[in-house]
């Protein structure tokens, strides 16, 4: 073989830099895997005198080697193109881990053809060479060429060049299986995520036994099954949006996004925006295209809370969506259509707002298909304690503290009170309660002020002085005694450190019946 010259081998390692420079920035750039092979076949096939090329892939379950990408093959020859390890040149340099040089494929015996694409060259003419492709010791796959044959092929440079392409085919192929690894990880995340949440906000985690909550249990039950729309009605704090959430989790939309706009909170002049987009330009400060929440909640969702507070303007685009699931970004022509259920909630009157002119009265017999009114808490008084106990788990776990029970007068607060704030007010005292505690034991003293001076409070002694205080502690401690020891005295006292005596003078004086805690 004839050595190059001097200017022979730097015009070809300029062509091979050149070619190698090429192939990576488009294994780099593309996302499409099987797009740039299908590119680096071809740009091998141009500049290196190989006319056929194939990139196979070794599957591990089936220890099968198929072509995964070809060039200069038809899509029948490609689809014989099947080894096993071991089976042929390919299944040889799968088996081995070496490259194979065939300077005649018509003097090989290995050389199976299996592809039947030379059937009717002369294969004198044709060399072969077959690259193993690694990732770290492991072959996945190979690269082979065919090479037109000449004397004074220099097939060593062509191993070495080829050896450099596989490599830089393995990690591209390495870095998109980190890639599909990291994806498949959020996706596997998003999966648990999503169903922590169907668990967090389905029906059954919705606290309550009273016979309006199973009422409410129902709706929500045959309205998850449909795509209407639903109004949430309920005083402040009851929990209209979890309902909101139970619909959605367990709804067919489950999948898709939750988005939830707060109507009360947003400025007039930024609503619109913020529901249906806007386009650059559309109005002072809109330097750049903006999706609206409606968008943003197509194929799930959206939960328009404080439905009532929603301006008069906006309330006309809103019956339009809707009516049709259609509508257009703020300075934009195009309209745009979503799949989503809207599920809205207000704590006001609607038809005393109807009344005065502040909200339309087709929008509220659009939203009010499948109305939910959930009620106060002083509707559901055998709720309370329920609720509490769930708080005080929550929050023990969260503050870290140990709490065993609420004392018997605390237990009567809580059901006496009126309850405001509903819901929401309950969860924040007993969060106070626990943060106070440190006995274990919630009593009178770690609720709230307005709790104890309630017109309704049981337990009018608690009010006035330290000694009224101290007086009203200490028969709450004696009462909760008792109820521990379903009003055997004796016990209660050795609990209490106190004798017999003094335990029955203290009965006697706070008018305690034990024979009504047995």
């Amino acid at each position: 073989m004839a050595p190059y010259s001097e200017s022979d081998r730097v015009s070809r390692e300029i062509k091979e830099l050149s070619l190698l420079f090429e192939i990576s920035k488009k294994l780099s750039e593309s996302l499409d895997l099987k797009a740039a092979l299908k590119f680096v076949l071809q740009v091998m096939a141009e500049n290196m005198e190989m006319p056929r090329s194939a990139l196979t892939i070794l599957n591990r379950s089936s220890g099968e080697v198929v072509i995964e990408e070809a060039y200069g093959l038809l899509p029948d020859e490609q689809a014989k193109g099947k080894y096993l390890i071991g089976e042929g040149i390919t299944g040889k340099v799968i088996d081995t881990g070496q490259p194979v040089i065939v300077p005649r494929i018509s003097d090989s015996p290995l050389f199976l053809d299996r592809t039947g694409s030379r059937e009717k060259l002369d294969k004198r003419d044709i060399a072969f060479i077959c690259i193993p492709i690694k990732i770290g010791n492991e072959v996945i796959g190979t690269l082979s060429v065919d090479r037109l044959f000449h004397e004074d092929t220099a097939f060593e440079e062509d191993v070495r060049l080829l050896t450099i392409i596989a490599s830089t085919i393995s990690q591209a192929v390495r870095l998109r299986q980190l890639a599909q690894e990291e994806l498949d990880k959020i996706k596997e995340e998003n999966l648990r995520l999503h169903d922590e949440l169907k668990i967090r906000y389905g029906p059954k985690t919705i606290i309550g036994n009273a016979k309006v909550m199973q009422n409410i249990y129902g709706l929500i039950e045959k309205v998850c099954r449909t795509n209407a729309t639903v109004l949430i009605l309920g005083e402040s704090g009851v929990g209209k949006e979890r309902v909101a959430h139970a619909i959605h989790y367990n709804s067919s939309y489950a999948s898709g996004p939750y988005i939830i706009v707060n109507c009360a909170a947003l400025p007039e002049s930024l609503i619109e925006s913020e529901l249906f987009g806007h386009e650059k330009g559309a109005f002072t400060g809109a330097t750049m295209f903006r999706k609206g929440r409606f968008e943003l909640a197509n194929n799930g969702t959206i939960f328009l809370d404080e439905i009532g507070d929603l301006p008069p303007a906006v309330q006309t685009k809103l019956l339009r969506v809707l009516q049709e699931r259609v509508f257009e970004r703020i300075g934009g022509n195009t309209s745009i259509k979503v799949n989503i259920r809207i599920i809205a909630a207000t704590n006001r009157d609607l038809e005393v707002l109807i009344k005065e002119g502040k909200f339309r009265e087709d929008l509220y017999y659009r939203l009010s298909i499948f109305p939910i009114v959930v009620p106060p808490l002083r509707e559901r008084k055998t709720d309370i304690i329920l609720l509490a106990n769930h708080f005080i788990e929550k929050y023990a776990t969260e503050l870290g503290r140990k709490i065993v029970s609420i004392s018997a007068p605390a237990t009567d607060l809580l059901i006496h009170y009126h309850w405001p704030g509903n819901v929401r007010e309950l969860e924040n005292c007993i969060e106070r309660a626990i943060i106070l505690c440190t006995d274990g034991v919630i009593r009178t003293h770690h609720l709230p002020p307005n709790l104890q001076k309630s017109d309704d409070s049981p337990i009018q002694e608690s009010k006035g002085t330290l000694q009224d205080m101290l007086i009203s502690l200490e028969k709450e401690m004696i009462t909760d005694a008792l109820k521990c020891c379903r009003g055997n005295m004796a016990k209660a006292a050795r609990i209490l450190g106190l004798t017999e005596r003094i335990m029955s003078l203290r009965v006697a004086k706070f008018r305690i019946d034990p024979r009504q805690m047995k």
